[in-house]
């Protein structure tokens, strides 16, 4: 059954008429169409470009596939229909083409230093072994590497790079070698300049960049995945490393602190920033409209912000938009983002894959 949308469709501004034929989106009108809605603001469906679909509350890796569907079902139904999984302990291609889960692009498990990343969470190798690590996580996932950058030095006390300036570049040559792309974690200043250097495809976090590095970024296309809802639980993770790491707790809240300044700047330096929450562990699934109004927040246009969020990650990851022949994914507000950002929290119709999940 053909479904059939009226509405006034975004970035574009204009009213129009979506005819959803299978997983396909056509302006050619088709008889006998479902009408599902008549009226509203319409997006193509919205996007979390960074969360973890196989890690749990605790942190921890998920015990199996129902998990996994369970934590994907909070950003379907909160109008996310396409995922960016940063790094999962647990596999599960099984869901790829599952018809009721958002659209997936995953990395494999994360690539980490030994004792330098979350338990049981990563792959831990040390300097030598990091291009093969990456290459077997690159045919893991459908696209993506996820390697972590810096962490917490016990000896040091503080952050560290997870390994040498030559160790990232040759990491970051694996992932491109076995046609992955490269998004790194990184909270220090000196891991993300090292990454970007070496020339990773999406900073993750990036509360450590400089506003040198922010031009640097936007000369070579860097993306930047803020995850501001993440950020804001530093207080929290400074709280309790005190007692035995008082200066890297002084300095996760002052990285917490100018974290929406260095946004702005990225932004304004033309930096591409997509939406991300970073959900999984200790960030709730289907928070995608809240990291949106951090952003804003932050000084992004709110035009730009939806773009962040939708049409324009959708390209990045490879997930067509509105366009003809695009993927029949989309979301229906009532009123108009532009005029009132809050109303991504509640929208009125969500369509996924041609299907209507509300």
């Amino acid at each position: 059954m053909a479904l059939h949308v009226r509405g006034v469709v975004l970035p574009e501004g204009e009213m129009r008429d979506l005819w959803l034929v299978g997983d396909r989106v056509t302006y050619e009108p088709v008889a006998g169409a479902e009408t599902v809605a008549s009226a509203g603001w319409i997006l193509p469906g919205l996007v979390d470009a960074h969360c973890h679909l196989g890690i749990a509350r605790g942190p921890r890796a998920i015990t199996g596939l129902d998990e996994a569907r369970q934590l994907a079902y909070l950003d379907r139904d909160a109008g996310v229909l396409a995922l960016r999984d940063a790094g999962s302990p647990y596999p599960y291609p099984e869901l790829d083409d599952e018809p009721d889960i958002p659209r997936l692009a995953r990395a494999g498990k994360h690539v980490a230093a030994p004792k330098r990343y979350l338990r049981d969470i990563g792959v831990e190798v040390a300097a030598d072994g990091v291009a093969q690590a990456v290459a077997e996580q690159a045919k893991a996932g459908t696209g993506w590497v996820k390697i972590v950058g810096d962490w917490l030095d016990r000896a040091a006390g503080d952050l560290a790079p997870s390994w040498d300036e030559a160790t990232m570049a040759v990491a970051v040559e694996a992932a491109h070698a076995n046609g992955a792309r490269a998004a790194v974690h990184t909270f220090s200043e000196e891991g993300v300049a090292m990454m970007v250097r070496a020339g990773v495809d999406s900073v993750e976090h990036g509360t450590g960049i400089s506003l040198d590095l922010v031009d640097e970024m936007a000369r070579r296309g860097t993306a930047l995945v803020p995850t501001m809802i993440n950020i804001l639980t530093f207080g929290d993770i400074a709280e309790q490393a005190r007692a035995k790491f008082g200066g890297y707790a002084d300095h996760m809240l002052a990285l917490r602190d100018r974290f929406p300044a260095v946004v702005g700047a990225a932004y304004e330096a033309g930096v591409p920033i997509y939406v991300g929450t970073d959900a999984g562990g200790g960030i709730d699934h289907g928070l995608a409209a809240d990291e949106m109004l951090l952003l804003r927040r932050a000084g992004m246009s709110v035009d730009d912000v939806l773009a962040a969020a939708s049409w324009g990650a959708r390209e990045w990851l490879g997930f067509p938009g509105l366009v003809e022949g695009g993927l029949a994914d989309l979301v229906v507000y009532p009123s108009d983002p532009r005029e009132d950002l809050r109303v991504v929290k509640t929208p009125s119709r969500i369509v996924l894959r041609g299907n209507v999940i509300k």
